[in-house]
Parts: C-alpha cells; structure tokens; sequence
C-alpha cells in the first residue's frame, strides 16, 4: 500500500485509453480510461496488481480523484485539436460512498471548463450499485444535475432486476465480457446477451458490448441489435499520446471497407 501511494505520488501511474466504436459506422464514440502502472522493475502492469493493494479508503479516493483529474485533462488536449470524444472513468464504491462525492466531483470539473460534464461518463459495477439501493439513485441523480453521466459496469453478473434497473437512471449498460466471448459457442451467453440488449431498448439505454474480439462476434451483436462495443478486437488500451494516431488510422481502415462493400454492390437499374 506504501509502494502504491509513492508510485502516484512520483508519477509512475498512468492511465492508458480503450476506445468505443460504432461496430457499423466506425465511428469513434469515447474512450475508456484505464489505470496502469509503469513499474520500475516489473515494467507495464494493470489494475489488477494496483487496486487488491489498497485497503486504505483514503488512498482509495485520493487516486480516483486523480485519475478523473487526469482524464479530464487529456480531454481538454484532444478538445483543443478537435476531438471531442467522450471519456469514461471506473469509480470504486468506496469512492462513490463518500460524503463529499459530489461537490469533489464538481470542483474536479471546473478544472478544466473546456470540456463538458456532459462527456464525463463515470462506471460503477453493477454489483456495487446493487449494494445500497437507499443511496444509489440519490448519488447519481445529483451527479447527473452536474451533466456527468453513468455507466453501470459488468451488467448480467449481479442480482439484476427490472425495479433495480429503473431505479439506477444509467444512461448506458455494459455486457459484461464473459458472455461477449461466449456469445458464438454457448447459447446460454446468447441469449443473456439477447436479453441485456433488449431490456437496455426497452428502457431507452445505450449498450456496449466488452471485450469483443473477432469480427464474428461483432457480427452476432449488430445482428442482436448491440452497436457500440469495445476490446481487444477493435484496440487495445493505449497511451494517450497514440490516439490520435490510431483515429486516424481507424478513419482510413473503416472508409476503405466502405469503399470495398460498395464496390461489390451491383449496380442499380
């Protein structure tokens, strides 16, 4: 926990960016923010081996103040070269828990006024929403009033409901990648996919679909209905200082397919 606490506090935290496509336009629809770690000795490494380490609540919210700091901060860069892309940040239920939440968040915004609350989307496990329903809804309505949106994380693996979810005014619900990646093989994981794309319509929320890694499952998901999605088939999270380039990249790779399926269109009478 001390080594965790030097490393924020020297600079060896970072945050890499996993970019959310429009699995039929391609277009580029935000970014998630993800914490890394460059280890002096042990080089990159995840959240995996950062957040386990934190038992203080402390530390807990003096990095998640920092990563929304950051993030912010890299939005307002790619706001100054005309990208206004949406960034979302995972905040961790002790975090959310606290007191002062709100007005923290809302000094942390007017940090960096060129970028609008509106494409700020914070992340809450939906099994971390579930644990206090008393709380919950009041939290993020008044985080909302800010213009910050919510994503609610992992959807399908807690106790979900239809009363929780009308209660937990999310703007957006995200399939958790277990059952992406099963999506082609196990019809279990097909039709809770079905299911969660369904209930995300009928309750008028976005869906993204994580961890979708070949082309076929982004096939099984637009032909489900699911048109936002992210992972490792589409980018791999990256610093900040290549997403620029991998747009780019991304803009010609997707025009020139468009090229290529009009070019086998038949030609019209």
């Amino acid at each position: 926990q001390t080594r965790v606490a030097r490393a924020l506090h020297t600079g060896e935290l970072v945050l890499h960016y996993q970019p959310k496509v429009n699995l039929r336009t391609g277009e580029i629809l935000g970014l998630e923010a993800l914490l890394r770690w460059q280890h002096p000795d042990q080089g990159l490494v995840g959240p995996q081996h950062v957040l386990p380490m934190i038992e203080d609540v402390e530390l807990e919210v003096e990095l998640g103040e920092w990563v929304l700091r950051e993030a912010l901060a890299q939005m307002r860069q790619w706001t100054g070269a005309g990208m206004l892309w949406d960034v979302s940040v995972n905040i961790a239920a002790t975090h959310f828990h606290r007191a002062n939440f709100v007005e923290r968040l809302k000094d942390i915004l007017l940090t960096c006024p060129e970028v609008s609350p509106s494409r700020l989307e914070l992340e809450i496990l939906e099994s971390a929403a579930l644990q206090d329903m008393q709380y919950m809804p009041h939290m993020m309505q008044n985080c909302q009033a800010l213009g910050v949106r919510f994503a609610l994380d992992d959807f399908g693996t807690g106790y979900s409901s239809l009363s929780y979810l009308k209660r937990l005014r999310a703007d957006s619900i995200k399939i958790d990648q277990s059952f992406v990646q099963g999506i082609l093989e196990d019809t279990d994981d097909l039709t809770l996919a079905g299911a969660i794309i369904a209930l995300a319509g009928a309750f008028g929320r976005h869906v993204v679909a994580e961890g979708v890694e070949t082309p076929e499952q982004a096939a099984k998901l637009l032909e489900l209905g699911c048109e936002r999605a992210q992972g490792f088939g589409i980018a791999r999270p990256m610093p900040a200082n290549e997403v620029l380039a991998w747009a780019r990249d991304h803009a010609a790779r997707h025009a020139s397919q468009v090229v290529q399926v009009a070019a086998k269109r038949p030609a019209s009478l």
